[in-house]
């Protein structure tokens, strides 16, 4: 199993330099994974806001071995096209280190509605699954053409093609129980699904696999992402929370470094202890055995 942290880019953490900084904190703890949330606003506390894909360049600059990625970037409110060429620079930059978190995205109404772009579910979902096909068919370096019903692209061929073979990983995220994200994540690299108001457990994820095997065609690896929280103090604590999930086949650990995770609303400004608390999390890092 690998171990992930989920970090929210703004209010606290809405300083490109202190993102960075941790960044390279988590690498140096052990960490494997450093992802950060891709918002614009969030909610109406006018909340200061990092953007995720220059944070994510800044990144991958100083740091060696730690994966990167969103999580997640909603596709509904970005060009596909223009995501490609961002997904493969800092693949490039960081060697081949991204991973590629995506969903529909929340809140909608902050999200979308302030800036006039769709906010019905089902049309944002049709552009995701249509952005997704532009996505692998342009960073495939093949000639590739495009017609839905959302979006149209001339023949042409992107490159330069990734640094990692066959591609950047694709993890598709999604709400617990709702199966249409598992279906859309069974034709990519991952799933992992928004386990902050109902998480999985080990059972459940025992039904998300029997679904995956059902629907998957894709021949390779396929990460299972469990999201939670351990206590940092006590590392042993934190390897049986994990374990259950490392038997049952989770990949990676995603430990959640938001005050969301530690009980706060969202309408609730964030004390300088939660934020010093959640630094402090990733210092501490992995939940492994000592």
């Amino acid at each position: 199993m690998k171990y992930g942290l989920s970090v929210p880019q703004f209010d606290a953490f809405g300083d490109i330099h202190r993102l960075v900084d941790l960044a390279q904190e988590a690498e140096e703890v052990g960490w494997d994974g450093f992802f950060i949330w891709d918002h614009m606003l969030f909610d109406d506390l006018w909340r200061s806001v990092v953007d995720p894909w220059v944070a994510m360049a800044a990144m991958a600059v100083q740091t060696k071995t730690i994966k990167l990625g969103p999580m997640v970037t909603p596709l509904a409110r970005r060009r596909p096209w223009k995501l490609a060429r961002e997904a493969v620079s800092i693949d490039h930059l960081s060697n081949g280190r991204l991973i590629m978190g995506v969903g529909l995205g929340a809140p909608e109404q902050w999200e979308f509605g302030f800036f006039g772009e769709e906010t019905d579910a089902k049309t944002r979902a049709g552009k995701l699954d249509e952005s997704l096909e532009i996505f692998q068919g342009l960073l495939s370096g093949e000639l590739f053409s495009f017609q839905g019903e959302f979006y149209k692209l001339e023949e042409m061929r992107f490159l330069p093609k990734p640094v990692q073979e066959p591609g950047i990983p694709i993890w598709v995220g999604g709400v617990w129980p709702n199966r249409r994200p598992i279906y859309r994540a069974a034709r990519y690299d991952g799933y992992f699904p928004d386990a902050v108001v109902t998480p999985l457990s080990p059972q459940d994820w025992e039904v998300v696999k029997g679904i995956i095997a059902d629907r998957r065609e894709k021949v390779g690896h396929f990460d299972l992402v469990q999201y939670g929280v351990t206590p940092g103090a006590d590392r042993s604590m934190g390897a049986a929370i994990v374990a259950p999930y490392q038997e049952v086949g989770a990949t990676w650990w995603i430990e959640g470094i938001s005050p969301f995770d530690y009980g706060f609303d969202r309408m609730d400004p964030w004390t300088p202890e939660i934020v010093e608390n959640l630094v402090l999390r990733v210092r501490q890092g992995p939940p492994v055995p000592e």
